[in-house]
Formats: structure tokens, C-alpha cells, sequence
């Protein structure tokens, strides 16, 4: 299937952007969607300069999920068809706050698990009528088994991948297909405060590349890099009794 038009919900995070350039040069329409604006005309210059066709600029707070749905209908109805629909928007929650500021971390929870949910709901409305095309939510690793070290975070995402396992079925009906994609660490803004381990961190171009190519090949899940797979294969194996003692 050919990609021409695509809507981005948090278009401003790092691995959206990459993503973004890399269809640019194919001439796509673009819808962007995101909270700052500012960034987000930053961002659609930078596409129009790379070759794409048309890009728009839609505000939306993710944390305002009561408009999730009219915003979405509103970038569908700029684009007329959208062949694919990228959900990157989130934050990396302080795993140490959340356990003390509940306040916080039912935020954070409904930023990274239930938004993304609503907007998984809202595409799929809109991709049934139309028959086809991807929709493709950013989840991550966290989402395989909760671990010490961020537990709230990866229990959004295992909501996440939850409902995408599950509309998944639901799409392929509908000759639509539903792609998840799990990145590792990412070196991008949101994890610039972080040591990240450079042996397994990857750029937010070869994250995006990843995403592009498993877009094209009709993929399920895609690990990224690659290697994250068989790594948390291992760490899901762990036996419970060992795996509380860790300090992962």
C-alpha cells in the first residue's frame, strides 16, 4: 500500500519527527497534531523544505481526551483518506514521584496509557468506514513486565498493548491493519536527562526507520532495535521468585 497521507498524534516527539522526515521525501500530506504549536509550525516548515506535499497543524492537549475524537475527525477530514495514523505522544514518568504523589501519577497514567487508548478507539472509527489503512501506536518495552524501576509507566503501556492486541482482531476484519511498536531506549529530549547504556540506545532516525520499513511489510509488532526482542524474552522468562529480588 502506497503512504501518501498521514495524521501524527504527537507530531513534536522525537521519534514522530524522525518519522515524519523520513516520508517527507516521498511527497505526503501531513496532518500534525500536538500541544505547542510553535513547535509543531517549526516542524511543518522543516517538512515542506524536505519535499512534503501539504502539511497542517492541529492543536490538541493529549490530556484533554474528552476532544480527542473531534480532533481526530477533524485532521481526517483535512486529509480526506489517511493511509497511516502514528500515536507517539507521552512522557517518561519519575517512577520515585509516582509512588509518592498520587495526584501525579494518575496523570501520568491517563497520559501514556488512557489517551492513547481513546485514540486508538477514535482512528479505528475511522478507519473501518474507510476500509483500510495502518494504524500504528508507539508502546514500549516497559509494557512486557513491570519492573521496579517504572512500573506505572510500563503498566500504561501494557494498557496499550492490550487494546492494540485486541483491535488489532477487531481491524483485520476491516482489511485494516494495526502495527505496535515497542522502542527500547531512545535517545530523544524526553530521555536526555537519562544514562542511557550506549550499546543499547538508538537514534530516533533508526527507531524511525524500523517503524517505516514494519509500516511497509505489514508487521504486527515491531521491536526496536531489534535486539530488544530476545532481551525482554528473557526478562519475561524470569521466575517470579528471582525476578523481585532484581533491581531492574
Amino acid at each position: 500500500m502506497t503512504t501518501k497521507n498521514i495524521l501524527i498524534i504527537g507530531a513534536t516527539s522525537g521519534i514522530a519527527e524522525a518519522v515524519a522526515r523520513r516520508y517527507a521525501a516521498s511527497n505526503c500530506n501531513f496532518v500534525l497534531v500536538g500541544r505547542d504549536t510553535a513547535k509543531l509550525d517549526v516542524i511543518a516548515s522543516d517538512l515542506a523544505a524536505r519535499g512534503a506535499a501539504s502539511v497542517h497543524v492541529l492543536p490538541w492537549d493529549a490530556n484533554d481526551v474528552a476532544q480527542a475524537g473531534a480532533t481526530i475527525a477533524g485532521a481526517w477530514q483535512q486529509l480526506g483518506t489517511v493511509d497511516l495514523a502514528l500515536i507517539a505522544h507521552g512522557s517518561l514518568p519519575d517512577q520515585a514521584r509516582a509512588e509518592e504523589d498520587l495526584a501525579y501519577a494518575v496523570e501520568q497514567f491517563r497520559l501514556n496509557g488512557e489517551s492513547a487508548v481513546v485514540c486508538m478507539l477514535a482512528l479505528a472509527q475511522h478507519f473501518r468506514k474507510q476500509g483500510n489503512g495502518t494504524l500504528a501506536v508507539i508502546g514500549s518495552v516497559a509494557g512486557d513486565r513491570g519492573r521496579p524501576t517504572n512500573y506505572v509507566y510500563g503498566a500504561a503501556k501494557g494498557a496499550v498493548e492490550d487494546c492494540a492486541s485486541g483491535l488489532r482482531a477487531s481491524l483485520f476484519k476491516q482489511g485494516v491493519h494495526l502495527l505496535l511498536i515497542k522502542p527500547g531506549f531512545v535517545a530523544t529530549p524526553m530521555t536526555a536527562h537519562l544514562e542511557l547504556p550506549g550499546a543499547l540506545t538508538a537514534s530516533a532516525d533508526q527507531v524511525a526507520q524500523d517503524i517505516q520499513r514494519a509500516v511497509a511489510r505489514g508487521s504486527d509488532v515491531l521491536y526496536t532495535r531489534w535486539f530488544w526482542r530476545w532481551i525482554m524474552l528473557i526478562i519475561k522468562s524470569i521466575p517470579t521468585l528471582v525476578f523481585k529480588r532484581l533491581s531492574l
